[in-house]
């Protein structure tokens, strides 16, 4: 169980102009920690006093380290499928309204923060890998992804442990650890603690099809152990209320932030949340669409009943 700590480590938050510019690969040593700018998450504090709720994205992040040592000739569209584009510029009048935001500035190409540490593939690291592989391990999308979000290997070399290990250090130890901070900050305030983890799918994932209209938004909570019946269903009902279709757990029942953080018998309860791209983004372009504004005009009703919400454990 985590300790509890009320202290926050505040990093400086990035800033990113709209359309990202994609890769940003500043002077980077491989034998030393990641410089303090860009960090390896940026932390955007609550306005005034903190609710129960934490707001996290940990896919947003566009830097990859130049360490990465990718194969030659993999387009930007490549490198940055597997990314959730602009999702933190989506939630980002949360901290307005008392929602502190977490937000992974790395590429999850680089090191996937929604996965388990030990997620670790042996068909790409070359040392002993413990444990036998998950699903998404064994189809390449594990901590460290062998693929990107298109299905393109990444990498035409083996990643050694080491190599491996250091990059969990440096960016998925320091994101998890702050995430760990706000939680427990969250419920030393108010005896309980909520996760909304943000994420965004390719609207082929959706079900979408010439005559049929595929779901908006999928909620997951762990096939209902992640938190309360309560909860699940006043957000639901939040973001149905802009008529939009919601599914629930299928085809993403929340990854590794959200099964950490499922914990309602111990106060700590998480919600994560999938917009379907199409909704907002120019998928082949990876920038904003048309209904971009309206889209988020939407987003922000939700996160606005969200905040305002009086959350029971």
């Amino acid at each position: 169980m985590d300790k509890p700590r009320v202290r926050l480590k505040i990093r400086v938050a990035l800033s990113f102009d709209w359309p990202y510019s994609g890769v940003m690969t500043p002077p980077f040593d491989a034998s030393s920690p990641l410089p303090e700018t860009p960090a390896a998450f940026a932390l955007t504090p609550a306005d005034g006093e903190a609710g129960a709720m934490v707001f996290a994205s940990p896919h947003s992040g566009t830097w990859r380290p130049a360490d990465m040592a990718e194969t030659a000739g993999l387009s930007v569209a490549t490198l940055r499928s597997a990314e959730d584009v602009g999702v933190d510029r989506l939630i980002a009048g949360a901290p307005a309204r008392g929602v502190p935001i977490l937000a992974g500035t790395v590429s999850r190409a680089y090191v996937d923060l929604n996965r388990a540490p030990g997620e670790l593939d042996p068909v790409l690291i070359d040392g002993e890998v413990e444990g036998a592989p998950t699903a998404k391990v064994t189809a390449g999308f594990g901590v460290i992804p062998r693929r990107a979000g298109d299905g393109q290997a990444l990498y035409d070399r083996r990643l050694s442990l080491e190599e491996a290990e250091t990059r969990l250090a440096r960016v998925h130890v320091p994101y998890h650890e702050a995430l760990s901070d706000l939680m427990q900050a969250a419920k030393a305030r108010h005896g309980l603690a909520l996760l909304i983890d943000w994420h965004s799918m390719p609207s082929r994932a959706t079900g979408v099809g010439r005559n049929r209209r595929g779901v908006d938004v999928v909620l997951g909570d762990r096939h209902g152990s992640s938190c309360r019946g309560a909860t699940m269903r006043r957000v639901r009902a939040l973001f149905e209320a802009q008529g939009w279709r919601v599914g629930l757990n299928a085809p993403y029942a929340g990854g590794y932030s959200t099964e950490r953080w499922g914990r309602p018998d111990e106060g700590f309860q998480s919600v994560q949340v999938e917009l379907n791209r199409a909704l907002y983004l120019n998928e082949a372009r990876l920038e904003p669409s048309a209904d971009y504004g309206r889209f988020a005009k939407a987003l922000d009703r939700v996160i606005a009943g969200l905040s305002s919400e009086t959350w029971s454990r």
